[in-house]
């Protein structure tokens, strides 16, 4: 895996992040209880799925 891909993903991940973490807390207003660990965790997960997704190849990223 070269530093494009790595890159890509890396961008990738972290908007998955911010949107889990948008997501979770938008959900979370509606109840009138943000659950902060709640909130954490399924961020940082969703950024390893995605990353995790990711090696399975990118479009952004043309193979040599």
């Amino acid at each position: 895996m070269s530093n494009k891909w790595f890159r890509a993903a890396s961008i990738r991940a972290i908007k998955t992040v911010a949107q889990t973490a948008l997501a979770s807390i938008g959900a979370a207003t509606v109840i009138n209880e943000v659950d902060w660990k709640y909130v954490l965790s399924a961020s940082v997960m969703s950024g390893i799925l995605s990353m995790l997704t990711s090696v399975r190849g990118l479009p952004e990223v043309k193979e040599e």
